[in-house]
């Protein structure tokens, strides 16, 4: 079984997808990482290389591709990019066989408190936030998960991470992905399609 992750920037998909790998016992791959192996560059040099964004993930998608096309991909939890269920990246999700789509969810002061900052080349930067920084990226966190929201519903399972721990948190995805009895599942369609 594959298993893709999304969700908005520093929501907890590297963190969480990992420990769920583990828990799984299968391969952990965070898709920003494999895309600068693939391309032998950072993932800010790459998106400039490109004039729009759909461009850029248009030819990022071919990271993907690769890894999925691997012998060890074939149990494996994949962390993707925010815009992971958008264009290229989507085309290849969609395709994908035996693969289930997990959206985490939290708040945006959750999701605050996780920033963090890279360099040009990837590489770790620390920065501490005035007021002023952390209302304005709280704002910005409060538009991507608006932006995203759309692409994240085609999501199979969708997971509310709020005050969880990363450990708490891989256990609740490990329980989504249990279906539940057809009785239960067939009153939850019947909820969610009320909603």
């Amino acid at each position: 079984m594959r298993i893709f992750l999304a969700g908005v920037s520093c929501v907890g998909k590297t963190t969480i997808g990992a420990q769920l790998a583990g828990l799984l016992d299968c391969r952990f791959c965070d898709l920003d990482i494999e895309t600068e192996r693939f391309f032998e560059t950072s993932i800010e040099r790459l998106r400039n290389r490109h004039l729009t964004s759909h461009d850029f993930r248009l030819a990022a998608s071919q990271a993907l591709k690769h890894v999925l096309s691997r012998e060890d991909s074939c149990n494996c939890v994949i962390a993707l990019p925010p815009s992971g269920l958008l264009g290229g990246y989507w085309k290849v999700v969609n395709e994908t066989r035996d693969a289930t789509i997990v959206v985490l969810r939290d708040t945006p002061e959750n999701i605050l408190k996780r920033i963090t900052f890279y360099d040009i080349d990837s590489r770790p930067l620390q920065k501490h936030l005035t007021d002023r920084e952390r209302g304005l990226y709280l704002q910005e966190i409060e538009r991507d998960i608006a932006y995203f929201n759309r692409s994240f519903r085609r999501a199979h399972v969708s997971v509310d991470i709020t005050g969880c721990s990363p450990n708490e948190a891989s256990r609740k995805v490990m329980d989504s992905l249990t279906p539940a009895p057809s009785n239960q599942r067939e009153a939850s369609e019947r909820r969610s399609a009320r909603m």
